[in-house]
C-alpha cells in the first residue's frame, strides 16, 4: 500500500513590519496553480474582503472562519485553537496542496513546530521549513522592528502570548528556528549595510540555513517552499532560551472586558472612547458594537489613540444587540475607573 503524502505546511515567523503579509500576498499571487491554504490569525492581518467570505462545508468551521480566494487557494483563521484549525484542513474533501501559517509576530516558532508532531497530524502533514523574515534597515540600525512603539502594542494586545520575552531573544529565538531567512527592505540599504546585517543574522543561524534578499517582501514560491526540512523532527538542532527556562507569567499586561449599550453612532462611541484612553493609557482596544437602526454588526480596534472601524457582518437573529469591548493596558490598569468613565 502506497504510503499517504504528508502535506507540506510552512511557517513564517518575524516582528511586525519585517514583511510577512507581503511576502504572503506575493505567494497567493504567483502560487502558479498550487493551492495554498493559508492560516492567519485575523482576517484583518490581510485585508480580505469580508463580503467574499463562504462556508467552507467544515462542521464548526463557519463563513467567518474560512474564505475560498479566486486563485483556488484558501485562506482561515485559527479557530479557538491551532490543531483543530489544521486538522479541518486536513479532512476536506479537496485538501490543500500546502499550507502557509502566518504567527503573531512575537509567537516564539518552536511550539508551534512542537505541535506537528502531535500524533493528530503527524502522519498527515509536516513542516517544510521555518521562514524567518526581517527588516533589514531596522536591524542595520540595532532594532528589531521598525515601529518598536507598535511591536509593544502588538504584544499588549495579543491575548495567546504565554511569554514576556524580551524582544532580543525573541528575534534569536526566530532565527534559531529558521531553516531560510528574508532580509526584507534591501532596497533601502546601502551594500556595506546590508553585508553588516547578513553579518549579524548569520552569527544566530544553524549550519546551512541560508539568508535570501527581498524587496516588498517578493521571494519566488520556488525558494521559500520545498525545503522538505521536517522540522518537527528536528527540533533538538533548533535552540530556545524557553527550553532549560520553562514556561513563566506574562504578567506585564492587563486586560478586561465590558458591555455597553448601543451607540448612536460609530463617531458617537469613537468620540467617548478617546478622552478614556488617553487619561488612562490605554494600549489597544477591540470588540464589536451595535449602533442604532444598523443590521450590521460594527468591529472597533485601536491601538492607542488611533481607532478604527468597520461594519463586517449582518447581526444573528441568535445574538444580542449590545456592544462588548476588550480594554488592554499595561498591569495596574484602573478597571474599575475605565468601567464608570465608559459608563456615564
Amino acid at each position: 500500500m502506497q504510503e499517504q503524502r504528508k502535506i507540506p505546511a510552512t511557517v513564517i515567523t518575524g516582528f511586525l513590519g519585517a514583511g510577512k503579509t507581503s511576502a504572503i500576498r506575493h505567494l497567493l499571487q504567483n502560487a502558479k496553480g498550487r493551492r495554498i491554504a493559508l492560516v492567519i490569525n485575523e482576517f484583518g492581518d490581510l485585508g480580505v474582503d469580508g463580503e467574499i467570505l463562504k462556508g467552507c462545508g467544515i462542521e464548526d468551521c463557519g463563513e467567518d472562519d474560512v474564505v475560498e480566494l479566486a486563485n483556488g487557494c484558501i485562506c482561515c483563521t485559527v479557530a479557538d485553537d491551532f490543531l483543530p484549525t489544521i486538522q479541518a484542513l486536513l479532512d476536506r474533501a479537496d485538501p490543500p496542496d500546502h499550507i502557509v501559517i502566518e504567527t503573531s509576530g512575537l509567537a516564539l516558532p518552536k511550539p508551534l513546530v512542537k505541535a506537528f508532531a502531535w500524533p493528530e497530524v503527524r502522519t498527515r502533514t509536516t513542516v517544510d521549513g521555518v521562514i524567518t523574515m526581517i527588516d533589514g534597515p531596522a536591524v542595520a540600525e540595532g532594532l528589531f522592528a521598525g515601529d518598536p512603539d507598535a511591536v509593544a502594542a502588538q504584544r499588549a494586545a495579543d491575548e495567546s502570548l504565554d511569554h514576556d520575552t524580551p524582544l532580543e531573544e525573541l528575534f534569536e529565538e526566530q532565527l534559531a528556528c529558521a531553516d531560510m531567512v528574508v532580509i526584507n527592505k534591501t532596497d533601502m540599504l546601502a551594500e556595506a549595510d546590508l553585508r553588516g546585517v547578513e553579518n549579524s543574522v548569520a552569527r544566530h543561524l544553524r549550519p546551512a540555513v541560508k539568508t535570501v534578499r527581498s524587496v516588498h517582501g517578493a521571494v519566488d514560491a520556488s525558494v521559500l517552499l520545498g525545503l522538505d526540512a521536517a522540522a518537527e523532527d528536528d527540533l533538538d538542532s533548533r535552540p530556545s532560551h524557553i527550553d532549560a527556562a520553562g514556561e513563566h507569567d506574562h504578567d506585564d499586561f492587563t486586560s478586561f472586558s465590558l458591555e455597553l449599550d448601543e451607540t448612536d453612532a460609530p463617531e458617537t462611541l469613537v468620540h467617548r472612547l478617546l478622552p478614556v484612553i488617553a487619561e488612562h493609557g490605554i494600549l489597544r482596544v477591540k470588540g464589536f458594537a451595535a449602533v442604532t437602526g444598523k443590521a450590521m454588526r460594527l468591529v472597533v480596534q485601536g491601538v492607542g489613540d488611533r481607532l478604527q472601524h468597520h461594519y463586517d457582518r449582518d447581526w444573528r437573529p441568535d445574538e444580542a444587540r449590545r456592544t462588548r469591548l476588550v480594554i488592554i493596558g499595561e498591569t495596574g490598569l484602573d478597571e474599575a475607573a475605565i468601567r464608570a468613565a465608559l459608563a456615564a
